[in-house]
């Protein structure tokens, strides 16, 4: 996984392969395989891996708005539905994109404050910015 810079603003990289297989796709990853594949983001426990794991969730929820904003779903349930995610899990992810861009930025450089963890961003998180700060220790 890589964060790239673009003129419109950073992207995560994910180097994977779609195969059909049986008339179904299945997801080639190119590298080692990953003892935490299958594996519920919340449970990998390691600290590159929680990295990771954050990183991939401040990925999706943005792109999760952005879908609701444009009005390809007009629910959250309805797009839950589609993409095949529970949709209080969703819910509750969606607040991460939230975030103040400078604490979304620290958790993928790897400079995020301790403790940081996808548990404690799903929580209510204040809308004022600089409480967020306040709160997350940033």
């Amino acid at each position: 996984m890589e964060l790239i810079h673009t003129p419109h603003g950073p992207r995560i990289h994910v180097p994977l392969d779609l195969r059909r297989q049986s008339g179904r796709k299945q997801i080639i990853i190119p590298s080692e395989p990953d003892e935490n594949v299958g594996v519920p983001i919340e449970q990998i426990a390691d600290e590159s891996s929680n990295r990771d794991a954050l990183i991939l969730i401040i990925a999706r929820s943005p792109r999760w708005k952005r879908l609701l904003d444009e009005g390809k779903y007009a629910s959250v349930s309805a797009m839950a539905k589609a993409l095949g995610i529970n949709r209080w899990y969703m819910a509750r992810l969606l607040r991460i994109s939230l975030l103040a861009p400078d604490i979304i930025e620290a958790i993928v450089d790897g400079r995020g404050p301790d403790g940081i963890s996808i548990e404690k961003l799903r929580q209510v998180l204040p809308m004022l910015w600089s409480e967020q700060r306040t709160l997350l220790g940033v």
